[in-house]
């Protein structure tokens, strides 16, 4: 008999408290998504066409009816047909997990990664429940339906980066499928531009959420203030942070109109969340805009 490795002690206490967060986060996530109400059953594009799109390897939680026996009798591995409905159910998600999220000005409020996070759980439950498949960009979590996949998802965004600033993850986005990103998109603009450019190539539309708190968007600090970021890698002192302040307004504004411009040019739509406001119209937001019933 082999026995298992025990855990260092430093890895066991993170294990602990990552796999403490998912009951509490899929809790909330599903009773968020239980306030929204779904009115049409599904979200289904049959609309688009049966027509054949393209083979893709086998993945765990597809039917047995759904595999192409002939394309699988070339080799050894089993191939899905897929058709363009199948693929204009695919939602695939971003959720900023970079040290920028994870800021809360008030301890009455829930850090930027908590609500994005919520918002991004929520929103998967209820596409799952309407049939849809939902995943990951990248490679690392392919669009899936099933409650284990949204345990999945809960497990993948219980991670937290250590940089400051995370770029969108644009790899491996399906074509003419939907997307959606989540973040405060305070990091680069130009990799948010790299992301939707390469999306809109590929035929992807989707949604941008920017999150952020309060203070990020009033800028209440007075007199002598420290600035800074949660990772520690950017640090600003000044004894007038009131005189900060309109200069500061004025790059977050123009910051805004940045994206708005980028997401008309690509086809995509861009939504605003303080988290001091209700998850519920977030997610309704979200949940609409995917359908563009959201102006």
């Amino acid at each position: 008999m082999t026995e298992t490795p025990a855990l260092a002690p430093g890895l066991r206490v993170r294990a602990e408290a990552e796999a403490a967060r998912l009951p509490p986060l899929l809790a909330r996530a599903d009773h968020l998504a239980g306030t929204v109400l779904l009115g049409e059953h599904g979200r289904r594009r049959a609309g688009l066409g049966d027509d054949f799109w393209q083979y893709r390897p086998a993945q765990p939680g597809d039917s047995r009816r759904m595999i192409d026996h002939r394309r699988s009798a070339r080799g050894d591995q089993q191939f899905v047909r897929e058709r363009e409905w199948q693929i204009a159910q695919s939602v695939m998600l971003w959720v900023d997990q970079g040290a920028s999220m994870r800021y809360a000005s008030d301890d009455g409020l829930p850090h930027k990664a908590d609500r994005a996070r919520l918002l991004g759980l929520a929103l998967a439950i209820l596409l799952v429940r309407g049939g849809e498949r939902v995943g990951l960009t990248g490679t690392a979590l392919p669009p899936r339906r099933g409650r284990n996949q949204i345990l999945r998802l809960a497990e993948a965004f219980s991670l937290d980066a250590a940089t400051d600033y995370t770029p969108p993850e644009h790899r491996a986005l399906i074509p003419h499928a939907r997307a959606v990103f989540i973040s405060d998109f305070l990091g680069d603009m130009g990799e948010v531009e790299r992301a939707l450019t390469k999306s809109a190539d590929r035929g992807v539309r989707g949604v941008l959420l920017q999150v952020l708190d309060p203070a990020e968007e009033n800028f209440p600090f007075q007199g002598r203030t420290i600035f800074e970021s949660v990772g520690g890698t950017l640090r600003h002192e000044t004894l007038k942070a009131g005189e900060l302040r309109d200069r500061y307004k004025a790059r977050l504004a123009a910051r805004r109109d940045r994206l708005a411009a980028l997401c008309r040019t690509t086809g995509w739509r861009l939504g605003r969340h303080h988290t001091g406001e209700s998850a519920q119209s977030a997610l309704l937001w979200l949940y609409r805009a995917l359908d563009g019933g959201t102006s």
